[in-house]
C-alpha cells in the first residue's frame, strides 16, 4: 500500500528485470533467503534519463519489461527548459544544507538566483543541489552572494571583485556586485543579440527590471 522509487531502470541488469517484471504482473516474490513468497501491493515508479524504447531496440531491457511499465508516462524536461522551478529547488536546499550544517543562512540575494536561473544546468537538478550546498558550506555570511557559487555558475568573461581591497576598506556588497551584474546582462544581450524581450527571459526578470539595470549601466544606446 505504498509506493517503490527505482532511479535509472536502463540500468538494471537483467536479473533484476525478471525480478521486476514478476512484482508488476504476478504482484508476488521471495525476500533473500526466505522459503516463503510474499504478495504485495505497491506503486512502482520508475526514472530513466535515456530512450528506453532503444534500449529495447539495443537488447538493453526486456520487452515485455518495457511494455509492463510503459503503462503512464511523464516527461520532465531538463531544467535549463523550466527555469521557474530554480528558486524553489534552490532555496529548497539552502534550507536543507544550512539545517544539516547548522548555518544560519536567511535567503539568497537576488544577484544570485539571477545567476542560477540564467546558467544551462547540464547536470540538472543534481548540479543545482551540489552548488547550492557547496555554496552553504563555504560561505561566511547570512545570505548566498555570487561569490559563493562554483566558478562555472559565474561564466566567461566575468570576474567578480575583490571584496576586500585592504585590511582597513570594505567595499559594500551592493557595490561590489555591480560589475558582475553590469557584465552578466551585457553578455546576455551580446548573445541574444541585443533583444531585451529574450534577455529578460533568459536571466528571468521582467523587461522593465532589466530596463532600468540597463540604464543604470548605461547600456541603453548600446543595445
Amino acid at each position: 500500500r505504498g509506493s517503490i522509487f527505482l532511479d535509472e531502470i536502463s540500468n538494471s541488469s537483467p536479473i533484476l528485470q525478471m525480478k521486476l517484471l514478476r512484482i508488476l504482473q504476478d504482484k508476488e516474490f521471495e525476500a533473500v533467503g526466505g522459503q516463503h513468497t510474499i504478495k504485495v501491493d505497491v506503486r512502482v515508479i520508475l526514472a530513466t534519463n535515456t530512450d528506453l524504447a532503444n534500449e529495447v531496440k539495443e537488447g538493453r531491457l526486456r520487452e515485455d519489461l518495457y511494455y509492463r511499465i510503459n503503462v503512464a508516462t511523464l516527461h520532465l524536461p531538463p531544467l535549463r527548459e523550466r527555469i521557474g522551478d530554480i528558486p524553489l529547488l534552490a532555496e529548497s536546499f539552502l534550507r536543507k544544507y544550512a539545517k544539516e550544517n547548522e548555518k544560519r543562512i536567511e535567503s539568497i540575494a537576488d544577484e544570485t538566483m539571477e545567476l542560477l536561473s540564467r546558467y544551462n544546468w547540464p547536470g540538472n537538478v543534481r548540479e543545482l543541489e551540489n552548488a547550492i550546498e557547496r555554496a552553504v558550506v563555504l560561505t561566511r555570511n547570512t545570505v548566498l552572494t555570487p561569490m559563493d557559487l562554483p566558478p562555472t555558475l559565474i561564466g566567461e568573461g566575468v570576474e567578480l571583485p575583490e571584496l576586500v581591497h585592504t585590511p582597513q576598506e570594505i567595499v559594500p556588497l551592493k557595490q561590489a556586485l555591480e560589475d558582475p551584474e553590469r557584465l552578466i546582462i551585457e553578455k546576455a544581450l551580446q548573445k541574444l543579440s541585443g533583444s531585451r524581450q529574450k534577455t529578460a527571459e533568459a536571466l528571468n526578470i521582467n523587461r522593465t527590471t532589466l530596463f532600468n539595470k540597463m540604464k543604470k549601466y548605461e547600456l541603453l544606446e548600446k543595445y
